[in-house]
């Protein structure tokens, strides 16, 4: 007989690193504290996040096989799939097999495909993996590539100060690769120097919106990370799409404020610790636009 999960279980695919506060070290405490269930699958176990120099990773492509094939023997049921980021064309494939398996009518899979930052790609990632990305977010209901993943996932060069009409074209041209809803994040506002904006495109309404912020000088890892957990979290709560926009923007943007000024390392990320406790809170900030 299948048990129904007391509370909403999410198959968490991220890696694992022991010094900041990114993938999994942000991704379980957010989703407990909203009431859900993290079920990890380790994509790699790093000493550190990639931000600090000469850090050591595992690879664990071999072993999240096992595990999902564990997974599949236990007849275990997910109400989410979320991943992030994904060390080899292995493991695209692995996640692939996940949601084939696992996903049903009623299963919601988030892809945030890890892919680059700042106009250019991370240092381990080719052109291979992006092709394989671009392939996996055809198995997603929802996408949130930054600005520059963007860009990567249409094979376009990066273009600075994109006007808003620009970006939801971008948005629209990801959504006809599979995904239902398409989040951009890390889009600079062209007219207003001071905001940073996350679009969104839902493609089953034709509806874009828009959520946007102060912008800080100031960058930690782990960002992206600590976002796309927020809003996987609000929709699994049953938050329409522009509320969790809204509560994962300023979620993020207030660990931003309780975090610059301090005398830190910006490598340990934002000091989550301090402000979960709001993730409790009703939804008091409506700042989201139809655009």
């Amino acid at each position: 007989m299948k048990l129904n999960n007391p509370v909403p279980r999410v198959a968490a695919v991220h890696d694992l690193s022991g010094l900041g506060r990114v993938a999994l070290m942000v991704v379980i405490p957010i989703l407990s504290s909203m009431g859900i269930q993290v079920t990890p699958l380790p994509t790699a176990i790093l000493s550190a996040n990639t931000d600090y120099s000469d850090f050591r990773m595992l690879d664990l492509s071999s072993q999240m096989k096992e595990f999902l094939n564990h997974w599949k023997k236990e007849k275990v049921s997910f109400d989410a799939i979320y991943t992030g980021f994904l060390g080899s064309s292995i493991q695209v494939e692995i996640v692939k097999e996940l949601i084939d398996f696992f996903k049903n009518d009623n299963t919601l899979v988030v892809i945030d495909p890890v892919l680059g930052d700042d106009a250019k790609a991370y240092t381990t990632i080719d052109q291979a993996l992006i092709n394989k990305m671009t392939e996996l977010i055809s198995y997603a209901d929802v996408i949130t590539p930054n600005i520059t993943e963007a860009f990567l996932l249409l094979n376009k060069p990066y273009k600075h100060n994109c006007l808003l009409d620009e970006i939801k074209e971008y948005a629209v041209e990801l959504a006809t690769k599979g995904p239902k809803i398409v989040i951009i994040t890390s889009v600079n506002d062209f007219d207003k120097k001071e905001l940073t904006s996350v679009i969104a495109y839902d493609k089953l309404n034709e509806k874009f919106w828009k959520v946007s912020c102060a912008y800080i000088p100031a960058t930690y890892p782990g960002t992206g990370d600590i976002f796309t957990s927020v809003l996987t979290g609000c929709l699994l709560q049953g938050d329409t799409l522009p509320i969790a926009l809204d509560r994962a923007v300023h979620f993020t943007s207030i660990g931003v404020r309780t975090t610059y000024g301090r005398n830190y390392d910006y490598k340990e990320g934002i000091i989550i610790e301090k402000i979960l406790d709001t993730l409790k809170a009703p939804v008091t900030v409506s700042s989201y636009e139809i655009i």
